[in-house]
């Protein structure tokens, strides 16, 4: 039995019986047979289906969100800018992913020579509580727009969120087996990849998640795309504009109360302006509001479960013996744990080099641009990393030094549906979103014709 549990009142919100071996392989058969007809389909029927999937969405959005406040405690306005997303990824695919898969003709010796991309057929994802919408959507939308059919295993905290969107789906008018969500534990994660019907799989969360199911799919050979942590870096320069960089980076580091893998969650700062700009950086994240999730007016909710805020915990306690300092916040009161800056921090803590998934920012300072570059490619991590510096030029010449998925100047790392998303390192492989994710699921077809 899965439970759902709402993290801010510690109250038990419902129930879910886990699927039996024999309903999943039910479910398998449903989305296999489904499958053989949905890959025929045109690409204006798909898209027609999915602009109405973004219109579900819209339509009940404030419904959609409360169940993400509820099961995982995200704060309400950001809950329901999580389901606008996902609409807007639903209408981009529509409106591009014809496009995106037309044949690629390739001139050879060949009369006629080009690349057709075509779908796999049943895609497993497995993914976390975070963004319990999105992370979802950005698979569904290009995955199904290309022609093949999905099935989820959700985190076991948000499987109401799940159900909401399988039953979205079906609200659009999908056929029935496009979609399916399987209520399960990660213990039968493995027999679903196993499973000859099951063709690929997508996985985003921890390394030892990912690490798991890369393993099982690479001994039976079926083709995996892994987004896990990250630790990235805000670059803040001399020349960088302190009011704005201080706001995008508490929006960076803060949002959906630290949870996510791309949020920055190492400060670094030139050591000119550092006394400024971390004079500034600590009077905003007092401005943040702590509260009930429900409530319009907070801006940090609780964590998603106690042990995650304990885990936070853990890491802080052992950097403060390293000798970090704690600025601001570092206390924690069940799930919830306040807003915490800490200074002093060297590259050896745990803060530094663990990932912090929670709403703490550990700031270090520096002096040149080499330093800088060698602070951020010192992680282990590499989904993304943001620089702050009016100057451009010095900026493009930087980017290269990067080991980074993505470099964002003078902006937050975000995933956009019209680019390209994913990491290097321990962050994982593969993309998504954009032209490049819509073809990690499909078969590039190669196409040779010579007339005699």
């Amino acid at each position: 039995m899965l439970t759902s549990i709402n993290p801010y009142t510690g109250e038990k919100i419902e129930k879910f019986k886990e699927l039996s071996k024999s309903k999943i392989n039910k479910k398998l058969k449903t989305a296999d047979k489904t499958f053989k007809n949905w890959k025929e389909t045109t690409f204006e029927k798909r898209a027609e289906l999915m602009q109405k999937l973004a219109e579900e969405l819209k339509k009940n959005k404030e419904e959609y969100a409360k169940s993400i406040s509820l099961e995982m405690g995200k704060p309400i306005t950001q809950a329901i800018a999580e389901i606008e997303k996902c609409a807007w990824v639903c209408e981009y695919y529509a409106e591009n992913a014809e496009k995106q898969l037309q044949p690629e003709k390739i001139k050879t010796d060949a009369t006629e020579s080009y690349v057709n991309f075509e779908p796999l057929g049943v895609v497993l994802a497995v993914m976390p509580w975070n963004y319990p919408y999105w992370q979802v959507f950005r698979f569904l939308a290009p995955a199904l727009m290309a022609g093949n059919v999905g099935v989820l295993k959700h985190a076991s905290n948000v499987m109401r969120c799940a159900e909401n969107i399988e039953k979205a789906v079906l609200n659009a008018g999908f056929p029935e087996g496009c979609f399916q969500n399987l209520i399960i534990g990660s213990k039968k994660v493995e027999f679903v990849l196993r499973d000859e019907r099951v063709k690929a799989v997508t996985l985003t969360g921890s390394k030892p998640a990912g690490g798991a199911v890369a393993s099982v799919a690479g001994e039976i050979i079926k083709k995996s795309v892994l987004e896990l942590g990250g630790s990235n870096a805000l670059v803040v320069f001399e020349d960088a504009n302190i009011t704005e960089t201080v706001k995008t980076c508490v929006q960076a580091r803060f949002q959906n109360t630290g949870q996510s893998c791309i949020a920055g969650k190492r400060l670094l700062i030139h050591e000119r302006i550092y006394n400024k700009f971390i004079e500034e950086f600590i009077t905003q994240v007092r401005e943040l509001k702590s509260g009930d999730p429900l409530d319009e007016e907070t801006y940090i909710g609780v964590m998603a479960r106690e042990d995650l805020a304990k885990d936070l915990e853990e890491q802080l306690i052992d950097s403060k013996e390293e000798g970090a300092k704690v600025v601001l916040g570092g206390k924690r009161r069940k799930a919830y744990f306040e807003p915490t800056v800490v200074i002093n921090v060297t590259k050896k803590m745990r803060i530094f080099e663990e990932e912090t998934f929670g709403p703490l920012i550990s700031v270090t300072s520096f002096n040149n641009d080499m330093q800088a570059i060698d602070l951020v490619n010192r992680s282990k991590f590499g989904l993304g990393v943001s620089i702050f510096t009016e100057d451009i030029e010095r900026a493009n010449a930087l980017i290269p030094q990067f080991e980074d998925g993505a470099v964002f100047v003078n902006e937050l790392v975000k995933s956009d549906p019209r680019l390209p998303f994913g990491g290097t390192k321990e962050s994982g492989y593969g993309r998504e979103l954009s032209s490049h994710g819509i073809k990690e699921f499909v078969n590039r077809k190669t196409v040779y014709i010579n007339k005699y």
